[in-house]
């Protein structure tokens, strides 16, 4: 079976990591087969959503330490092979933002490390309840760096800086509070609910919601004028667009707008 699985529900193509003795963790070969998924959902028009869940009892868990300590037997004591490493897992972290559709993770078990990076850079994300999340490893002598980047882009600089540092592990309501997560369901429910909310954003228009997830990263790196110049420049032209006119018109005429998608 493929190391990620893929299944379409309708507009939704869900992602699988199938790795579940490795607790699916980000193997070279799970890191270039989720780039070549993600690459294949981009250009394809009817993929407006996608969930990203993890098989067996955890969602991710990190870097794959067994190839990374391989990696320590090379000439120069893994730092090329660890470079290399990094730099690949960084380009499929800043591919899910580049995406064209919205990403959901559907997180469960653990998501630790460079797993719980894979949930900082999606989107949207998923708990089940009882889910734990941690950058944990400092614990072993390796501060999580990379997976920094997004966790603290994500929740409060302290709370970030105080689970980088000590290596403790969050649950899934404190994860909620903290902003990490959107929502937390019972797990059985798990499925379902990230289904309904990646449905509920396939049911909008999906060129509205491309052109928005677009902005919304870029105004992120911008000062707040340049922000807001950019930001109206692409109203304007989400504006101009004639299914933007529909739906509009749909609003404004108490009826459902008619929309290719």
């Amino acid at each position: 079976m493929a190391i990620v699985e893929t299944q379409r529900h309708g507009a939704v193509m869900q992602l699988t990591m199938n790795a579940p003795e490795r607790l699916n963790a980000l193997s070279d070969e799970m890191l270039a087969a989720l780039m070549e998924a993600l690459d294949t959902c981009a250009s394809d028009p009817e993929t407006r959503v996608i969930t990203l869940a993890g098989m067996g009892k955890a969602f991710c868990a990190g870097h794959d330490l067994r190839q990374m300590t391989a990696m320590r037997q090379a000439g120069d004591g893994g730092a090329a092979g660890f470079r290399d490493l990094f730099e690949r897992c960084s380009k499929m972290m800043a591919r899910i933002q580049s995406m064209p559709q919205p990403v959901i993770a559907q997180v469960h078990g653990i998501a630790t490390a460079a797993g719980c990076q894979l949930v900082a850079t999606c989107d949207l994300a998923v708990a089940a309840e009882g889910t734990r999340f941690g950058v944990n490893g400092v614990n072993i002598g390796l501060f999580c760096s990379t997976p920094m980047v997004a966790l603290s882009r994500n929740i409060p600089r302290k709370q970030a800086f105080e689970m980088l540092t000590t290596g403790d592990f969050i649950d899934a309501s404190r994860a909620r509070a903290l902003g990490l997560v959107n929502r937390v369901v019972p797990p059985e429910q798990l499925a379902d609910e990230t289904a309904a909310l990646a449905n509920q954003i396939a049911g909008k228009l999906g060129a509205a919601v491309r052109i928005g997830k677009e902005a919304f990263y870029a105004q992120l790196q911008m000062p707040v004028a340049e922000a807001y110049a950019y930001t109206g420049e692409v109203m304007v032209q989400n504006m101009l667009r004639d299914d933007t006119a529909e739906g509009i018109d749909a609003f404004l005429g108490k009826r459902d707008p008619k929309w290719d998608q």
